[in-house]
């Protein structure tokens, strides 16, 4: 059986205040033409579907769009996709009876029986070869939030992600049949990933949601990952973060994006191959520097070619300047305009440093503010207030604050 593994599409991102619909539109018809291709049994989406709770029209459509299209190419291709923390868990599984109709299974929360056990028919996913017979099970675990699974007698939140994990993966093997796989599919930090700290949303609190690799015992053949941007294996070729299929910030432009190919034989892991994702807008970052400096490579600067046909505007690359200054500069951005009036390049940021600024946290939170998750903020205007970091449990009920911001919907 193939699967393929991704995670991470993050539709609707606002990328400094500008909207990626064709890098998105790209990589989605990519990803189609690629299914088409190879020919996966099941195609795995390990949340943040979306960028947002509450994403916009243009966004929904961005997924309804391909998965009608990728059931109309593939008739017998499952899908199956999970909520993470940027997503909403009730949208993801608004569809779902519909979207069954188009063999893709949706997973946005987990559910309790009334006598307290976990419902783990509701997350536990059949995936038949291209014959119908059921070649594995997916084992959808959502991004679980302290409040879906404490209560009752388990009141710490590590503890009920290690219950929830504990009669999902006893349900799966009670139900398996000899000769099938077990796959696990979660959105979650574990222990000893690599996080990108430019772009990625801490999950509730720092350090304390971050789970064990020994939740996914042996027997489970695969576990495909998301949360983490930076393709990686976790510790053993089984667990893979897949990455995220475009950067979503500069820091990550280097990454090799990818989707993995996943290849089981019988209930075991064969093989994993990694599927470069073309770039279909680059990045492109200059500086640091001083202005002067700055300038003369921005006027040097040439685009990337083979061909020599220009690109349409949409396909521009964005740019990212970075400029070392002494004091403030009021013309500094007509400047930068000026050195690329003639380049086919969409200023999207300038970062000011100030590297004789002293240190001061005021200054250095109104030079970059924009670069900061609302953690990082709030410390620096702690530590500029009271002269030391928040205690820990200060930071706690911040990081607590901000989640449920980030996870509530208006009522219209």
């Amino acid at each position: 059986m193939k699967l393929f593994h991704t995670a991470d599409w993050h539709l609707g991102q606002s990328f400094h205040g500008q909207e990626r619909h064709v890098e998105q539109r790209a990589f989605l018809d990519w990803l189609l033409a690629t299914l088409a291709e190879r020919q996966p049994d099941a195609l795995l989406i390990a949340g943040d579907i979306f960028d947002v709770v509450n994403p916009s029209l243009r966004a929904q459509e961005l997924l309804y769009d391909f998965i009608v299209a990728a059931h109309a190419a593939l008739p017998t291709l499952e899908i199956v996709m999970i909520a993470g923390n940027h997503d909403s868990g009730s949208r993801i599984e608004l569809p779902a009876p519909l979207m069954k109709r188009l063999k893709t299974h949706a997973l946005g929360r987990v559910h309790w029986l009334e006598d307290g056990r976990l419902d783990s028919e509701h997350l536990l996913v059949p995936l038949p070869d291209a014959t119908g017979e059921i070649r594995a099970w997916c084992l959808a675990l959502p991004f679980l939030r302290p409040a879906e699974v404490t209560g009752g007698d388990v009141d710490d939140y590590r503890d009920g992600i290690a219950r929830v994990h504990r009669e999902l993966v006893a349900a799966a093997e009670a139900r398996r049949e000899p000769g099938q796989a077990l796959v696990a599919m979660s959105h979650a930090h574990l222990q000893g990933a690599a996080v990108s700290e430019a772009s990625e949303r801490p999950i509730v609190i720092g350090g304390e949601e971050a789970i064990s690799a020994a939740l996914f015992p042996p027997s489970i053949a695969y576990v495909a990952l998301g949360h983490l941007h930076r393709p990686q294996q976790v510790g053993e070729p089984r667990i893979r973060y897949s990455g995220s299929p475009l950067p979503l910030d500069f820091s990550e432009s280097h990454y090799r994006h990818q989707v993995l190919e996943v290849s089981l034989n019988g209930a075991e892991l064969d093989t994993v191959e990694s599927l470069p994702i073309p770039r279909h807008v680059a990045l492109e970052r200059i500086g640091p520097g001083s202005v002067e400096a700055v300038e003369a490579e921005l006027m040097a600067w040439q685009p990337e070619s083979s061909t020599g046909e220009a690109l349409p505007r949409e396909r521009w690359p964005w740019l990212e300047v970075r400029v070392a200054l002494e004091t403030p500069q009021p013309d500094l951005r007509a400047r930068i305009e000026a050195a690329i009036a003639d380049k086919p390049l969409r200023l999207l940021r300038i970062h000011s440093h100030y590297p004789n600024a002293g240190g001061d946290t005021a200054n250095s939170i109104a030079v970059d503010l924009d670069s900061l998750t609302p953690q990082e903020i709030f410390a620096r205007r702690w530590q500029a207030e009271y002269g030391e970091t928040p205690p820990e449990a200060v930071a706690r009920d911040f990081a607590t604050l901000v989640q449920e911001v980030q996870d509530a919907e208006p009522d219209t």
